[in-house]
This record gives structure tokens, C-alpha cells and sequence, in this order.
């Protein structure tokens, strides 16, 4: 026999996988445009004509992103309205942290961020980068927790 509110709680967990998901999705593009805007050139023209150091970079990046977004999740909350407005509010201000801290990095190593995207080699600097995203990433994570 099975519980009589077994299906509310089951409705409710699938509207809150969906919302979730949503956030996490928009979250997400969010992170990416914030690393677009603030990169020359188009990331997404980069990525599609498959300049390998683009790729990297942005993958790690998305990753990061990633870390942040999910972690905001875990901590949020367990009521539903008040974790997804956490979630975006970290899930946002640890974007900025990201992006702006890789930005920071990359001018104090006086890497040609725009040369390296474009470039149609891999080239060892886009591993400092995408590396520096993924550090990034789990810091601001940690420091959601």
C-alpha cells in the first residue's frame, strides 16, 4: 500500500528537479555570456570554427561554472521558493567572482587573452586559464559552503 501523500511528495520533487534545472540552465548561459562580454572576440564563433584554445577555455569555464551553480543548490535551503532565490543570488555573485578573478589573473600575467582564443593551435597559456577557471570555480564554491 503505498503512502497517501507518496505522489504529492513525488509532484513536488519533479517540479523542483524542473525549476532547478531551469535556474541551473540560465545560470549557466549567464556564465557564458559573462565570459564572452568579457573576452575580445565572439566565444561562441570561436568555439563553433573549433579553435582548440577557445574550446578549452570555455569548457573549463562552463565546468566552473558548473561547480558554482550546483554547490549554490546543495546549501540553498529546503524550502523551495527561498533555495531557488539563494541559488540565483549565488549562483550570480560567484559568476562575477569567477569571471573577474580569471580576467584579474590573466592581466597580471600579461596574457594576450584575445590572441590565445584565436589562435588555431593549443597553445600552453589556454591551460593556465582553463585551470585557473576550474581553481576559480571550486574557491567560489568552497565559499558558498
Amino acid at each position: 500500500m503505498i503512502n497517501p501523500g507518496f505522489f504529492s511528495v513525488i509532484g513536488v520533487g519533479i517540479g523542483a528537479i524542473l525549476l532547478y534545472a531551469v535556474l541551473g540552465v540560465i545560470l549557466m548561459l549567464l556564465g557564458f555570456y559573462a565570459v564572452d562580454l568579457t573576452t575580445p572576440g565572439k566565444l561562441n564563433v570561436m568555439v563553433r570554427e573549433g579553435l582548440p584554445n577557445a574550446v578549452v577555455i570555455t569548457a573549463a569555464g562552463m565546468i566552473s561554472m558548473a561547480l558554482i551553480v550546483v554547490t549554490a543548490i546543495y546549501t540553498s535551503s529546503g524550502f523551495l521558493t527561498e533555495g531557488l532565490i539563494q541559488t540565483a543570488i549565488f549562483g550570480v555573485i560567484g559568476i562575477l567572482a569567477q569571471v573577474g578573478a580569471v580576467r584579474l589573473l590573466e592581466w597580471v600575467m600579461g596574457i594576450d587573452i584575445g590572441g590565445v582564443l584565436a589562435a588555431d593551435r593549443v597553445l600552453p597559456q589556454s591551460f593556465l586559464i582553463a585551470a585557473a577557471h576550474l581553481a576559480l570555480g571550486l574557491v567560489v564554491a568552497f565559499a558558498i559552503i
